[in-house]
């Protein structure tokens, strides 16, 4: 297998992954929140912050060791792996500039108005993790 070919499927594998997992977090986990006793919230908060931090900090750094490669690696065509750079950025910017607002909010406690804007800014980066998703699948057919 050459190194684009290499480096597409790996891609593809971390976009895999993380949009696995964002959408696992917008279907799942975050509507249950709303479902966690107002007393316990702050605690609960907390423990989702720290637990979730294990699971999205590697898979963000899979990501970007990914598109890196798509930038470096010679035969990936250039389009893909800038699109792959903007979506990642995309998803990094709304994640350190919407969501993780939210969270700081929530870490107070229960706060309905936090907790709507959380779930549209989980929106945004559920649809901008599945579009990396469709790059990273069209790139490996590109370079296949």
């Amino acid at each position: 297998m050459d190194a684009a070919l290499v480096a597409a499927v790996a891609h593809v594998a971390t976009t895999a992954a993380y949009a696995g997992f964002q959408a696992t977090v917008r279907v799942l986990v975050y509507p249950q929140m709303a479902a966690v006793p107002v007393p316990a919230f702050a605690g609960y908060e907390a423990s989702h912050t720290r637990r979730v931090s294990l699971v999205v900090g590697p898979l963000f750094a899979a990501l970007g060791a990914s598109t890196v490669a798509l930038l470096v690696v010679p035969g990936v065509p250039r389009t893909a792996g800038l699109a792959a750079a903007l979506l990642l950025a995309g998803l990094l910017a709304v994640t350190a500039f919407g969501a993780v607002p939210q969270h700081s909010r929530l870490g107070a406690g229960f706060d309905p108005a936090a907790y709507r804007r959380l779930l549209r800014w989980d929106g945004v980066r559920l649809a901008l993790a599945l579009a990396a998703l469709a790059v990273a699948a069209v790139t490996v057919g590109a370079v296949g």
